[in-house]
C-alpha cells in the first residue's frame, strides 16, 4: 500500500482521537476506543484491498477533495459537511462522556458496534462494484466513466450514501450519544441533498444515466425515497 495512504490513515486517526478525547476530558472512554478501532481497522483493510484490486480507485479517493472540474456547489457542500462532521464528533464527546447528557445502555452500544461492522461490509461491496466512486462530484472522463447498475446499484442509485447513513447512526450508538444520533440524521440529510444535486449533473453529462434512473426508482431506501 502506498506510503501516502498509511500517512493519511495515521493522520486521520490522530485527528479523530483528538476530536473525541480532548472535549471528553479523559482517555478513559472504552466506547470511543472501540469506535476508533472498528472505524480505522475497516478503513485500513479497505485501503489495503483497493491497493491490490483497484489502485485507480484508491488513487482517485486519495486526491485533494477540491478538484478541477468539480462544481463550486460541491466544494461548498463538502466543506459544510466536513465542518458538520467535526462538530458532530465534538458534540458526542461532550454529550456521552464529559457531561453525560445522554443515558444509553450497553445493549445499544453493542448494537452500534454491530451496525458499524454491517455498514462497512455493505460499503465494501459498493467499492467493489463501482470503480468510479470519487469523493467529489465530477465526471471522470479520463477513466472512462460509465453507469454502474449492478450489485447494490440495482436496488438504489446511491448506496454509498445509504451505507454511510447507517454507519453514522451506528457510531453514535456505540459512543452512547442521542445527540449524536440526531446529528447523524442531519448529516445524512445534507448527504441526501448532495445526492440530488449530483444526479442533476449525471443526468446532463453521463450517457445512459437517465435510463438507469428510470429503471431504479429509489435513491437511498427502497420503497421510501
Amino acid at each position: 500500500m502506498p506510503l501516502k495512504v498509511w500517512v493519511a490513515l495515521i493522520a486521520e486517526t490522530a485527528v479523530f482521537a483528538l476530536l473525541l478525547f480532548w472535549p471528553a476530558g479523559t482517555l478513559d472512554w472504552i466506547q470511543a476506543w472501540a469506535m476508533l478501532g472498528l472505524f480505522f481497522g475497516f478503513a485500513g483493510a479497505a485501503c489495503f484491498w483497493l491497493a491490490r484490486r483497484d489502485p485507480a480507485l484508491l488513487e482517485e479517493r486519495m486526491r485533494f477533495p477540491f478538484q478541477r472540474g468539480e462544481p463550486l456547489w460541491d466544494s461548498i457542500g463538502l466543506l459544510g459537511l466536513s465542518l458538520l462532521f467535526v462538530g458532530w464528533l465534538v458534540l458526542m464527546a461532550l454529550d456521552a462522556r464529559r457531561f453525560h447528557w445522554s443515558h444509553m445502555g450497553a445493549a445499544l452500544n453493542l448494537a452500534g458496534a454491530v451496525g458499524m461492522v454491517l455498514s462497512f461490509a455493505f460499503l465494501q461491496r459498493v467499492f467493489r462494484e463501482n470503480t468510479f466512486l470519487s469523493p467529489v462530484v465530477r465526471l471522470q472522463r479520463e477513466r472512462g466513466h460509465r453507469v454502474i447498475s449492478t450489485g447494490p446499484y440495482a436496488l438504489v442509485r446511491h448506496p454509498m450514501y445509504a451505507g454511510a447513513a447507517v454507519l453514522l447512526v451506528s457510531m453514535a450508538l456505540l459512543l452512547g450519544s442521542w445527540a449524536g444520533v440526531a446529528g447523524a440524521l442531519v448529516i445524512t440529510a445534507g448527504g441526501a441533498f448532495r445526492a440530488v444535486a449530483e444526479e442533476r449533473l449525471l443526468l446532463r453529462e453521463l450517457p445512459g444515466y437517465a435510463d438507469y434512473a428510470a429503471r431504479v426508482r429509489w435513491r437511498l431506501l427502497p420503497g421510501v425515497w
